[in-house]
């Protein structure tokens, strides 16, 4: 079969590399793809909002699947322009999506059915958000309403800083218009852990557990980013926390999402605050997180084309999802500046050791392949990913992989995965 994956990232380049490992699949497109997806893929000079030119190449084309993998064609309406086609593909449509592309309505949607989260107020004018703001205790999350690349989230310390995380968000529009309204949130502590669900609108299948690193400096300092490491599976996610998990939050939102006739259709991401009074809904995405996509899917022992397949027919609860019995660590190497500014075209190093067959996987990012190679292009370059039998070993090798690419201006954290070390603190 041909399979179609609209994406340029490093989610796409896994997504990718989990579709290669099909025995069904006889041809990969990706558009528009990076330098990395070229090596396995055929890469079409398509972005992922010309919805009618994917749509056109698919059917001309013959693609017999397409699978999305970016948050803003999903939020666009591209499952709807597909599926208006005759097109088979996978990813909720529209008015699911949203669970995504509207912060305010996830959180109200949690509240109408009771699925555990924190406490929220919703703004759509800067002067009552700062009213509110005024007896508000600290520290205190505020949130731009639609996308903005992960990066959205502001944290503030005290009301000096809220009020000026509102006039970023609200008067500056340093997000465009996903800040026209906010939603401002209790700040809650405890260990993160994100899960990716599959979906077929009725039924939902939890995949293996992951923990993202947002900020781009050691010691989670600097600014929200995409994420720049993760590792899979959380020690922190226990049987009880799945169990808990499983009842009262991921077929509570399937349930929800039925009875609003929003049947969600694809990929839900559920992160998570393990806090002291139990889980508590941090935010959906309604797709594949990155680079959370980047440790869950090599663990995967699934053939994906089958559960999508699953999904998209309303028959996933015939399939058993199945993960390797190991660890997964992902470093991002990212351009210095990242999440800001930043210098692309520099040539990177390295990346013929990697081919996955051994446990190490380079996903490309931000890459571009180039008459004299494959040169950065954007402010996160590769997630370098690593297998190990355990989170020490996986973590170990993967900031072993990291040393073999090179290019100018190459930044890490050097501190991902310092999670796993609680543990044994907690033995102790």
């Amino acid at each position: 079969m041909k399979v179609l994956i609209v994406g340029s990232g490093g989610r796409e380049h896994a997504i990718a590399w989990s579709v290669s490992q099909s025995k069904r699949v006889d041809k990969i497109y990706c558009a528009p793809g990076n330098g990395g997806i070229s090596e396995i893929a055929e890469c079409v000079s398509i972005a992922a909002m010309e919805f009618d030119k994917l749509a056109d190449f698919a059917q001309d084309n013959e693609i017999d699947l397409t699978i999305i993998g970016m948050d803003d064609p999903l939020v666009g309406g591209i499952v709807d322009v597909f599926e208006e086609r005759g097109l088979k593909v996978f990813g909720p449509r529209k008015n699911a999506a949203i669970i995504e592309g509207s912060k305010s309505f996830s959180k109200d949607l949690m509240k109408k059915y009771n699925i555990p989260t924190c406490h929220y107020e919703t703004f759509t004018s800067p002067e009552e958000a700062l009213l509110y703001l005024e007896n508000a205790e600290f520290p205190i999350v505020l949130k731009a309403d639609g996308l903005a690349l992960g990066k959205g989230v502001l944290i503030c310390n005290n009301l000096e800083e809220a009020e000026a995380g509102v006039t970023t968000i609200m008067l500056d529009k340093q997000f465009g218009a996903a800040g026209d309204t906010i939603v401002i949130e209790d700040f809650i502590t405890g260990q993160e852990a994100s899960v990716l669900c599959f979906c077929d609108g009725t039924h939902i299948k939890p995949m293996t557990s992951a923990q993202d690193h947002k900020r781009a400096k050691d010691g989670d300092q600097g600014l929200n980013t995409g994420g720049m490491g993760t590792f899979s599976p959380s020690p922190f996610y226990t049987e009880e926390i799945q169990k808990f998990c499983e009842e009262n939050i991921y077929q509570a939102t399937m349930d929800a999402m039925k009875a609003e006739g929003r049947d969600f259709i694809g990929i839900l991401f559920v992160g998570l605050m393990l806090t002291e009074q139990g889980p508590r809904v941090l935010e959906y995405n309604a797709r594949f997180g990155d680079p959370e996509a980047q440790v869950v899917l090599p663990r995967m022992k699934n053939d994906i084309l089958d559960v999508i397949d699953a999904c998209i027919d309303g028959k996933l609860d015939t399939i058993d999802l199945e993960f390797e019995d190991n660890a997964a660590v992902c470093v991002v190497l990212a351009s210095d500046g990242y999440p800001e500014h930043y210098e692309r075209g520099k040539l990177i190093t390295g990346l013929e050791k990697f081919d996955g067959k051994d446990g190490y996987y380079a996903f490309h990012a931000g890459t571009k392949k180039t008459d004299k190679g494959i040169v950065t292009n954007g402010g996160r370059v590769i997630g370098i990913t690593a297998k190990g039998a355990t989170l020490k070993e996986a973590r170990a090798n993967a900031y072993k992989a990291t040393e073999w690419v090179e290019f100018d201006n190459k930044y890490m954290r050097s501190d991902i995965g310092k999670a796993i070390d609680k543990i044994d603190e907690m033995k102790e």
